[in-house]
């Protein structure tokens, strides 16, 4: 019904910036709650930031003051800005709706190196 891909991704050094986008087949944000994940070989997958339909963001402590969510509902888009990119950042990234993270349903994400 809805299908959402990820891009943006790509290898910075660090302290270096980086914009993910997250496209979606239709309009969905007014009924979604959206999130950026990611998960690092070897580690679990987290939530990185969240939205609501209300336009209410949350932060993993980890990018508190780095990262920002937000959404353009005109292109039907949900960006992560990610500034002063750390090592400790690499990860595959993936973009998803609250309910679907829950039931282990992904899309192929896209990969973020930070690497001197």
């Amino acid at each position: 019904q809805v299908q959402l891909v990820e891009s943006g991704g790509g290898l910075v050094q660090p302290g270096g910036s980086l914009t993910l986008s997250c496209a979606a087949s239709r309009s969905i944000f007014n009924i979604y709650t959206m999130g950026w994940y990611r998960q690092a070989p070897g580690k679990q997958r987290d939530l990185v930031a969240s939205i609501t339909t209300g336009g209410s963001t949350d932060y993993a402590d980890s990018v508190k003051g780095r990262f920002t969510i937000s959404r353009d509902n005109a292109k039907n888009t949900v960006y992560l800005q990610m500034n002063s990119l750390k090592p400790e950042d690499t990860a595959t990234y993936y973009c998803n709706i609250d309910r679907w993270a829950k039931l282990n349903y992904w899309g192929q994400g896209t990969q973020v190196t930070i690497s001197s």
